[in-house]
This record gives C-alpha cells, structure tokens and sequence, in this order.
C-alpha cells in the first residue's frame, strides 16, 4: 500500500466548503469525518439536487427557474438549467471594487496589478468599443497574446456581449493559428506586439498581420503595446481604444445557459485541430464547483496557474474570479534564467494556491530544486498539477523540498471538458502517487469491457452519466460525427475519454497515461507512465518517452532517453536499465531497444507526443507538425540502424 503523504489540518477542513456540502446533506460519520464516498455517490445519482446546490450554494447571478437537470435516454441530449439565463463577465466582476483583482508579473514587461474597479473600467471601455465596431451575441473574438491582464479583460469584454471567445499562444507558428482562427474565423484579433521568454523577445506584429491578411472575417486587429508603451498608439492600438471608449457602465447580455462561451482546440498531433465549442453555464458552473469544493478557494485567497493562453488551465483559473480571490499571473519561462521563479512569486505574492505541470515538477526535482531552504511559502495550502501523470518521485519531491503540510493536488481531466474528472480533496488524505478522488458529479470508472468497472487494474477512464460541461459541438462538424467519433464510439451512450487510469480499492485514481498511446506487447495492455516512474528515478536518466513498435505480427517496446548531463547511453547502461525495469514493473515492460536522443517531440502546452514519434518510426504521415513546438527533431527517432533489426 503506498503510504499517506498528507492529511487535512482539522481546522482548514472543518472551515471547507466541501465539509459544508457534507454537513448540509447529512454526509458526516462520527468525529466530525466525512464521508466524501456516500457525498459523491449522491451527487451523481441526483443531478437535479446537485446542480441546483452548486448554483444557489455559490450565488450564482442569473435568472434560474428551478430546473437544473433535465434527463435524457441519449447523453447528448440531457440539459442543464432549461430555462435559465445568465452571463460568464457578470458571474466573474464580483466582489469588493478595492480588492486586488490581479497582479501579473513577466518577462520583458514591468510587473503591476489591477482593483476590480480598474478592471471593470477597462472591460467597459474595451466592450463600448467592440460593439460600436460590430461585434454582436454569438460573433467570435480572438486573441494571440501572452498570459497577460488584456487577455482576460478582452475575454470578459467580449464575453459580457455575448460573444464567443477564443485564443492561440503568441509562441505558435503562423500556419497552426491559421489551423484554429481559419476555422473559428474571428470578427476582431487582438495581438501583443511582442513577448519576452527565456532571457529572449520575440517579435509577433509580422505574423499577426499575415494572419489578419490570410483570414477574410477579421475586420479589425488590435496591436497591444506589449514590450513598446510607445510603438501603436493610434485608433488600432490597445491603450488608444481604452484611453478614448471610457465608461464605467458594462451591460451584460444574458444568454441560455448552453450558449457558446469558448472555442477551445485539440492539440493537433494527428490532424487540423478540432475546435471545440464549450457553453457559457457549463464552464461556469463545472469551475465554481472544482474552485469551490475540490479546490477550497476562498475569498480574498491568491492564486495562480503558470499556464500559456493556448492551454485550457488559462480558462480554468479566470473562473476562480468567481471567488473573489487575486488571480496572480506570471507570463515568462519557469526555469531560465531562474529555476525558482514561480517560488519566489509565491512567497512575495503569499500564494495561497499554486498550479503547474507535472513535467515542471519532475524537472525540478532532477534538478535537486529546494524552494523551501530560500522562500516562505508559510501561506501555500495547495500544489497543483496536471498537463501528464505525477509519478511517485514528483510527490516525494514536493514534500521533501517544497512544503510538508501543503496539499498537492494532482489532477486530470481536459480540453475536452474544460475541466477535471478526478482531482483534490481538501477533507481526504493523499496517497503516494495517487489522486484523492473522483470530482463531485462525475461518475467516473475505469472499464475494460461494457459496463464492467474494474478495481485495482488499468482500463480506460469513462464517465457515465451527464456533466454540464460537456461540448456543444466541435465546429464544421457535419451531423456531429466528429464529436460522436472522439467521445462516444468505444462504448455507446458513455463519455469514453481516452485516458488509461488505476481505481483503487479506496477510491483514489492513478492515470497512466493516454490509453491511444498505450503499449500493447504480446496482446498486454501497458501505461507508458509504467515504465516512466521507474526508469526516470534512475540516477543518470532525465526523461524518459516509450512507444510501441509493430513487429513481427505483435508489437514490441522502443524506449528513447534523454540523459542527464555528461551521460552517455551504453551497453551496460541499457542492461542496467532493462533490469530495473524487470525487477520493478515485470518482464512485460521491458523495453526490446533503447536509445539515447537529446530531445522529445512537444506540443505548444509542453506535453511529449508519443503519438508522433510512434508515427515516425511505422513511417506515417505527421499531419500537422505545426502543433509541435519542435517537429525537426522527428526524423532523428528513425535514424538508429537497431530500430529495425532484431
């Protein structure tokens, strides 16, 4: 059994808001403990009670008329609050005008913060100028700028008329936004003029412009006078069109609940991205629940996600708004020149919430990083990540260097639902490698075969009934083929996520990875994560990426390194680490060839596509390199003679 790493300080628990669920509802056992597994069995099994808890417990603002679940014999066709309206800006501008509504801090730019009166200001002016040039309820509005304070304020801006928004990281090559903003075909672009990450600025006007040339339905761009204050002040420029729109009167437009709030897209590796449409009340309502309960936000708290704006965590955390809490953004690199950057943001800004990717996580630790030996981190309850699976050793790290009595909150979820399947618990402990729970109303399991939810062995995540959150539709999606292909072919009428996941005995959940990127030797279904947590505690090894290999009429295990500095994969080494993977997997996992690279193919998010490098070496076409920040680097992983000998 692994052991407990953490358990929840009696008082913060006592004070939660999912303690508070659990007493309104009866859910408590002796000594004050909660019974968070009959709490969950419930909320799934009374959506209508749930829902309607989430949105009058949380004051949601809008006009609600009871319902909030009708069912259907279809999944697709179950709705959320019918006959309710309600807008996402006015559900977010919340709270105390002098608090502190912002604070960002990045590179090539001077750190500032804004109240949420200032931050009103600038959503009124911004929103009077979009409409006097156009944009009207269901239109789009698209941004190529950094994790910035003009991103959210154009986001609330347009979203307080109505308007559909979506968003593309600056860092992205001209064809993969052409890929996204050709098909959500934006009526405005807002860009930055440039961006500073790793020491370096990099330069977007010239893309920007090709993309306002290449792309009929944008009417106006709008340069952001990112790194210049004074480069574009005219009627086209950020600062102009605030300075010259001022009012302090924003009119939010109510829409249905499963009106389009955000254009979201896939991550591309095997096509042109799908744009998935997700709703004004399902994202909403599905963020103040996580924020809310999972998450223990609380008034006045000050948290932040590092996160580009290309990547659903950008979306996640602007909800938290909703919470009166102080979003502190950082746009820049993690570790260069800095490793410690996001520490030392968290102690000045006394974070009390601080979310990463578990690949951050696991480099610092190779790095031996002790953030706790320089900073205060005295206010950090919780540690968040997702992004890929945290191994054991990323947990060990966290509680050796980091904070001993600090949450950390792996979880999972994604793009797909802009939002999360299993994930924290302020009121349960926390496993060694483990994810505390399935989230409040989703039924999650794990199944091999219809109807067949399996304990203690991996399967593929499923969820089985209806969540709020779940796609409108994806766009150019004749009869919704695409969307029904992605989520509902494997098992009919049961959202099948592509996920390969461990339910324990008690409830927790270990993901292990992609179940499309699953090996397969010998007919054995294997996470690639299986073998990662081992080979990537070997002393010499950095990272580690498995792919499966047909062969032979079976298929067999290709396993590439990257080595810690100086290191150089040898004969010995490679048995060495076929045996540690023998020993603390099975003889299953063993990797039939092993080979030494300097780098791995990564989406613009930072995560490794195996896909890709398994469709290289079976010679496949990769059809859209532009969702990988590095595609030159692929043809290296068929370049070994080995790969194709016994």
């Amino acid at each position: 059994m692994n052991k407990i790493l953490w358990n929840p300080n009696k008082e913060i628990m006592q004070s939660s808001s999912m303690m508070k669920l659990g007493k309104d509802f009866g859910f408590i056992k002796d000594n004050e403990i909660l019974d968070y597994e009959s709490l969950h069995n419930w909320s799934v099994n009374n959506l209508d009670d749930f829902w309607r808890e989430v949105w009058k417990g949380n004051d949601v603002i809008g006009n609600f008329e009871e319902k909030a679940f009708s069912p259907n014999k279809d999944i697709r066709k179950a709705t959320f609050f019918p006959n309710t309206t309600l807008n996402f800006a006015e559900n977010l501008l919340v709270g105390d005008d002098d608090r502190q509504a912002i604070s960002f801090h990045g590179e090539g730019r001077e750190s500032f913060s804004l109240t949420l009166k200032e931050l009103k200001e600038k959503v009124a002016s911004l929103a009077k100028w979009m409409k006097k040039s156009g944009v009207e309820k269901g239109d789009c509005v698209a941004t190529l700028l950094p994790n910035c304070p003009e991103t959210i304020i154009a986001m609330l801006a347009s979203s307080s008329l109505g308007a559909v928004f979506t968003s593309c990281s600056p860092d992205f090559g001209i064809e993969g936004i052409l890929d996204r903003f050709g098909q959500s075909k934006p009526k405005i672009l807002f860009s930055c003029d440039g961006y500073g990450y790793g020491g370096k600025i990099f330069d977007v006007k010239k893309k920007a412009m090709e993309v306002r040339k290449s792309i009929a339905s944008i009417n106006e761009l709008v340069f952001v006078d990112y790194l210049d204050k004074n480069n574009n002040v005219n009627d086209s420029s950020w600062s102009f069109i605030i300075e010259n729109n001022k009012t302090e009167k924003i009119i939010f437009e109510r829409v249905p609940f499963n009106s389009p709030l955000y254009i979201l897209y896939s991550s591309g590796t095997t096509g042109k991205p799908k744009c998935i449409v997700h709703s004004v009340g399902g994202v909403l309502l599905q963020h103040i629940k996580e924020h809310t309960y999972h998450c223990d936000f609380r008034k006045n708290d000050r948290i932040m996600y590092f996160t580009t704006c290309g990547w659903m965590m950008w979306n996640w955390m602007v909800s938290a708004l909703a919470k009166e809490v102080t979003l502190v953004i950082y746009d820049g690199s993690p570790v260069e020149p800095d490793i410690n950057i996001l520490f030392h943001i968290a102690d000045i800004e006394k974070l009390t919430f601080l979310g990463v990717s578990a690949k951050y996580i696991d480099s610092l630790a190779k790095a031996d990083a002790n953030p706790k030996k320089y900073f205060n981190l005295s206010n950090l309850r919780i540690i968040a990540s997702t992004g890929s699976p945290l191994g054991p050793i990323g947990y060990d790290w966290v509680y050796s260097n980091v904070k001993e009595d600090v949450q950390l909150s792996s979880i999972s979820g994604g793009t797909d639902l802009v939002a999360c399947f299993v994930g924290g618990n302020p009121c349960l402990p926390i496993f060694r490698g483990e994810i505390q729970c399935a989230i409040l109303g989703m039924d999650i399991q794990s199944w091999k075969n219809l109807n067949n939810d399996i304990v203690g062995e991996a399967g593929e995540l499923v969820c089985v009934n209806p969540f709020p959150s779940m796609p409108i539709e994806f766009l150019n999606d004749k009869n919704g083929e695409k969307y029904k292909r992605a989520y509902f072919t494997k098992y009919p009428n049961v959202w099948h996520h592509g996920d390969f996941i461990i339910k324990t005995d008690r409830k927790t959940f270990i993901v292990e990875g992609r179940s499309d990127a699953t090996l397969n030797p010998g007919g054995i279904r294997i996470g690639t994560a299986e073998i990662y947590r081992h080979v990537e505690n070997h002393k010499k090894v950095k990272e580690a990426l498995a792919v499966g290999q047909d062969w032979e009429g079976d298929q067999r295990i290709i396993l590439y390194l990257i080595m810690k500095e100086g290191v150089t994969l040898n004969d010995n080494l490679i048995l060495e680490i076929k045996s540690l993977i023998r020993q603390k997997a099975s003889p299953r996992h063993v990797p039939s060839k092993i080979f030494q690279v300097n780098d791995f193919p990564r989406t613009r998010s930072g995560k490794i596509s195996e896909l890709a490098v398994k469709d290289i070496i079976h010679n496949k076409e990769i059809k859209n390199t532009e969702a990988l920040i590095n595609p030159e680097i692929l043809s290296i992983f068929r370049e070994f003679p080995d790969l194709f000998e016994k």
